[in-house]
């Protein structure tokens, strides 16, 4: 049986190695091709170089936060979705992660599974809007 993440590409940023391992286990084990960094600059780089489907963005970051990295990559036709989970429960923090663009923010601790979740509701979100954009071009 496929997982719900079969062929989906990941980028993890989180400088917390358990949490981050953690997440890695649980969305390779849907199937999913993910990769991981620990702060900011190197996940500008990676984010930029991979084009992943999926950045998990952890907010405090040494380098650049997640904030500056959401920044870099948002905007573009083809953005990752950005899902930012942090332990930080600011409604101000939440409110300009969504003025950038981030698709989800979760409090950390998030049930790994609420994750994945996220993750499939996102994909099948973006491709439907795909699916009816292609179709009014016609």
């Amino acid at each position: 049986m496929a997982g719900r993440l079969q062929n989906v590409s990941v980028v993890i940023v989180d400088d917390d190695a358990d949490i981050a391992e953690a997440m890695q286990t649980a969305l390779a084990s849907e199937g999913a091709a993910v990769s991981t960094v620990g702060n900011g600059d190197d996940a500008v780089t990676m984010i930029t170089a991979q084009r992943p489907q999926v950045v998990v963005l952890d907010m405090m970051l040494p380098g650049r936060s997640g904030f500056l990295v959401l920044e870099k990559i948002k905007g573009e036709v083809d953005s990752p979705i950005v899902i930012m989970l942090t332990a930080n429960e600011g409604k101000r923090h939440q409110a300009y992660a969504q003025s950038l663009g981030v698709d989800k923010y979760l409090i950390k601790p998030a049930p790994l599974d609420h994750l994945i979740d996220a993750c499939r509701e996102l994909l099948d979100a973006r491709e439907a809007d795909e699916k009816a954009s292609r179709k009014a071009k016609k």
